[in-house]
């Protein structure tokens, strides 16, 4: 007789503040917010709606699906195989959620390889490169070694290689595998390795940190052909805060003369007339997120080619 299989939707909802991308939690900051797939629900999506505002107090604005997830070690009540139905939802973060395990965290957190905007870390040189070398020398012939270098090169920008942002999944599959995450304990099917320290980055439950990949990895590519950002900013906003959102999402630092020249060249917003008010130094200008762009490029079939000039510093 085969096992049961049940649906769990898992929402990865996304926030921009005061320049650090955020991530909606429960159980406090060990889990995405998540429930069963009612059969009285019309729709997956409006599953997920009502689960994570029954668990958050928080409503869901916009949604698309990311991915399903069905692997057979997916087990969660006794032998009940768990299919995870994952979303990416982006939205404002409130002042609070009014539940006390529930809480709004850095996605840094739990991936702090992933911030380069102040170029690569310590963390890459002094654990991960190290302990990913061993890794390759461990293989067991010249063959398996190459292919081990390979990937480890592509996926961590080794050797000279380019940083490729939107790797997120790659990057924490290659780490798990290697053994480098505490989900990865008592796995099986990983090959037996020597003891080895995990990495810092705070663990999920089940493999609710690898649906955080999915849902990063998509973002920081969606930001770069759609103006989804400005899902996450306020009605009204400087530059320099569009620049830093931008930042923070694809965990890079931006030419801030290349951001400006782009954004004013695909004309994505307007100014408001108003002035910002509270900073240091001068008061910067006051835009907004024209509306109306998104029926301009949908008659014209253009899209936002942002990947074009976003370059690192």
């Amino acid at each position: 007789m085969e096992n049961p299989v049940a649906a769990e939707l898992v929402a990865v909802l996304a926030a921009v503040t005061d320049g650090q991308p955020r991530v909606l939690t429960t159980e406090d900051a060990r889990a995405l917010p998540a429930g069963p797939f009612e059969p009285n629900h019309r729709s997956l999506q409006a599953g997920l709606r009502a689960w994570v505002e029954t668990q958050t107090h928080h409503p869901l604005g916009y949604v698309e699906q990311l991915y399903t997830f069905a692997d057979r070690d997916r087990a969660d009540l006794g032998n009940t195989q768990v299919i995870s139905v994952s979303y990416l939802g982006l939205t404002r973060e409130p002042e609070e959620t009014g539940v006390a395990s529930v809480g709004w965290q850095s996605w840094y957190r739990y991936f702090p390889w992933e911030d380069r905007r102040q170029g690569p870390d310590v963390l890459m040189a002094q654990a991960i490169e190290p302990r990913l070398a061993a890794w390759v020398a461990l293989a067991d012939d010249a063959a398996m070694r190459q292919r081990r270098a390979d990937r480890a090169a592509i996926s961590f920008g080794l050797h000279g290689g380019a940083w490729n942002e939107d790797m997120v999944l790659q990057r924490y599959e290659l780490l798990f595998e290697v053994g480098l995450v505490p989900e990865a304990q008592g796995v099986a099917g990983l090959p037996p390795l020597p003891p080895i320290a995990p990495l810092p980055g705070t663990a999920m439950r089940h493999d609710h940190r690898r649906i955080l990949a999915t849902g990063i990895a998509r973002l920081r590519a969606k930001i770069k052909y759609r103006p989804v950002v400005f899902e996450l900013m306020p009605a009204e906003f400087t530059l320099l805060q569009l620049q830093q959102a931008v930042e923070a999402l694809a965990g890079r630092g931006l030419h801030k003369q290349n951001f400006r020249r782009l954004i004013e060249q695909q004309e994505l917003v307007e100014e408001t007339g108003g002035m910002a008010s509270g900073g240091a130094g001068r008061p910067a200008k006051l835009f907004r997120f024209r509306r109306d762009v998104l029926l301009e490029r949908a008659i014209s079939g253009s899209k936002l080619p942002l990947a074009r000039e976003l370059h690192p510093v």
